[in-house]
Parts: C-alpha cells; structure tokens; sequence
C-alpha cells in the first residue's frame, strides 16, 4: 500500500477524493456479491417407477372363414325334377336338396333284382343235376366229361348270383343318390341350376355350396420376426402363458366395433409362407348369431402371454437423440439429473413398455424437464403435487450417446 499512501501524498484534492470513492464502491460491491444467495434448484414432476402385471397383446389383420364348406354334386345323371330349399337358409345334414329324376334308376333297380331272381331259380336244378352226375360218374354210369360240365355250370350259375346281386345293390344305391342331401348342416347359398337342368355325375360345377357358420374360423398372417420375438421372450421368463394353455384373442369388425364374443388362438401353421414370410394362424370365434360372414375383414388382438415385472414409462417422458435412441431422464437420490438411454418394447396405451435400461424404483422426470439437463441439480415432486407448467414438455439437450 506505499504507491497508494505517495499518491495521496503528492496528488490534488481532488484526485485523492475520487481514489478513495473508487474504492468505496468496489468494497460495497464485493460485500454484496458474497451476501447474494445461489438460486434454488427448479421442480421437476416425476413418476417412480413399479413393476405392473402386463397382458402382452399383438394385433394382426386377417379375414374370416367358414369352418367346414362343402360343395353340393351330384352323384348320378339325370334331369332335375325338383329344388328343394331355399336359397339364403340354414339346412340339416341329409336333407333333402334336389330330386333328380328317379325313373332310369328304378327300371335299372327292377332289372336287376329280375336277372337275380332268374339265376337263383335255376340254380336248384343245376345243383341237383351236378349232384347226381357225381353218383353215377363213380358207377360209371356217366362220363367225366359230363360230370365236368355239370360242376361248370353249377359254378357258373353260382357266380351269375353274386354278379346280379351287386347290380342290385349298385342300382339300389344309385337310386338313393337321385335324392340329392346335404353332407353336412349349415346354411346354404344360391343354387346354380333350376328344375329341367341336365346334371352328370360328379361334375365340375357345384349345385349350391353349404357352408358351417358357427364356429367362425379367422386366419391371420405372423410374421416370423414376432414369433422368434416371443419364443425368446417365453423361455427368457419375461412372459408366462395362461394355465389353461389357449391365447384369447379380441375381435374388431370393419368399423372398428368390437365383437361381442372373444376367440382362441387355435394352432398356429407348421410352415412360412416364403413369399411374404409370415405363418398363419387360425383363430376360432363362436358366432350363433350369424354376425361373422365368410371374407370379412378383421382385427384380431392377441394375447400372447402376461408379463407380471412390466415397466411402464408415460409416452410423454421419453425423447430421443438426433439419432432416433430413446432415453428419458431420472433424478438419483442425490438429486442429480441422468439420462438413461431405454430399450423399448412396444407402446401400452399411453405408455411405453421399456426392455432394458430403466427399472423399478427409478424416478422419471414426466413434467418440468425443459428446465434441466444431465448432470444438473433438481428438486423431485410427485407428478400432480406440484404447479408445473401446463404446456407440453420439450425435450432437453441429450449427451450424446455412443
């Protein structure tokens, strides 16, 4: 402080009094900096995080089948006498549906039931002709020759028995099928021909097609990523089937109603289809009151399994970096800000089913976030305890992530 006490000594008045005002204030301000307190750290809202039993559900699109159909052909040829439906209605097994002209088939049945009756009536004299023959042939009072032919025709007569009586069985059966019936119930659609049409025998077109509404079949494409996806979640233990074995699956029309009746996952297909790499699964839904028809278009939602240690983050706590990584951020228990970069599975409603990089107990940052950053100071508030700004959160700047 000697250069200060030669100034003031060899300086004007008025030097000397601006000196010591100069040093005045900067005592007084330095004296009020030291007295100034840091800023409180801000309020965050923040969710802490629990483990929650999840139904792990997939929604696939597919359409719907009948699960038995059956094309109604007729079995003979002949003129069509009578149609014996209605188009549009539900018909029982062996009901009567066309009546083909019955008059050949009865004349061929009479024929051969006469050409039957004709070989068995003389069949008792050849017998009895053949049995004499074989007494006198050991008197030699035959020949063998005649013996011989006595024992042919009785084989022959014999083997014209059995031959008219399967031409009678087969006329009495053709007969039958001139009397056209449904193979199985369902109800049946329109008929391709009308009385006076000329059918044949196991022709290309159908007759009329019944088809079995209840249950409805729904089969709907997989892809083999998702099916590989949850085998390796099955055996890792993250999901666990339902005891009784059967996937319950969600119905939705084409305009989005949901059905009333759940289905179940039937089976799923043994191969992929190499054209679009997917497998079909086939799911069965009751329809009793004939809603579902055949080629509809549906959503199926199914349940895969359950996972009973979900976590769940709110949609609106992650963010991503310029890369496209999700994170979200958390408040450990010394009320530092980190990033926790998150691996997601698929989105729950609202929320986000996490994979790995979160777990139960973590404290994630819901609202307030656009005013911390990593590594920053920040008070936790349980989400709704606090005034937090109603307006929809930006995201705060990210590290970058490796």
């Amino acid at each position: 402080m000697k250069w200060f006490a030669g100034f003031i000594a060899g300086a004007p008045y008025c030097l000397v009094a601006m000196a010591l005002s100069a040093l005045f204030l900067t005592g007084c301000g330095q004296q009020s900096s030291a007295n100034k307190k840091a800023p409180p750290a801000p309020e965050v809202a923040v969710v802490e995080l629990k483990p929650e039993r999840v139904v792990i559900t997939t929604e696939l699109t597919g359409r719907t089948a009948a699960n038995r159909i059956a094309e109604v052909r007729p079995q003979v040829g002949g003129i069509v006498q009578k149609r014996l439906f209605t188009e549009g209605s539900d018909v029982k097994s062996g009901q009567v549906l066309f009546q083909i002209d019955p008059a050949p088939f009865k004349a061929a049945l009479d024929n051969a039931r006469a050409s039957l009756s004709k070989s068995e009536a003389s069949m008792t004299s050849i017998r009895f002709k053949a049995d004499r023959y074989k007494e006198l042939l050991q008197d030699k009072a035959v020949s063998r020759q005649e013996y011989d032919d006595a024992s042919a025709a009785l084989k022959q007569t014999e083997a014209e028995i059995q031959y008219w009586k399967a031409m009678v069985e087969t006329a009495g059966i053709n007969l039958k099928y001139t009397s056209v019936k449904a193979p199985i119930s369902g109800r049946i659609g329109k008929s391709n021909v009308t009385e006076g049409a000329l059918v044949t025998a196991n022709q290309a077109s159908a007759l009329a097609v019944i088809q079995q509404l209840d249950p409805m079949y729904v089969n709907v494409p997989q892809s083999t990523t998702e099916l590989m996806q949850l085998r390796r979640h099955l055996e890792e233990g993250r999901l666990n089937r339902e005891k009784n074995g059967h996937n319950k699956v969600r119905i939705f029309l084409e305009d989005n109603s949901q059905y009333p009746l759940p289905g179940e996952l039937q089976f799923r297909d043994v191969s992929v289809d190499p054209a679009s790499g997917t497998v079909n699964l086939r799911v069965t839904v009751p329809n009793p009151k004939g809603i579902l028809l055949p080629g509809m278009f549906v959503r199926a939602v199914v349940e895969e399994g359950v996972n009973t240690k979900a976590i769940l983050v709110p949609q609106q706590a992650v963010f991503r970096t310029p890369k496209g990584e999700p994170y979200a951020l958390t408040i450990d228990g010394e009320g530092k800000v980190q990033q926790k970069m998150l691996a997601l599975d698929r989105a729950m409603k609202d929320k986000w089913l996490v994979s790995s990089g979160i777990g139960a107990g973590d404290r994630v940052i819901v609202e307030g976030m656009q005013k911390v950053k990593p590594g920053a100071s920040a008070k936790a508030v349980p989400l709704g305890a606090g005034k937090q700004d109603s307006g929809q959160n930006t995201a705060p700047p990210a590290a970058k992530s490796n």
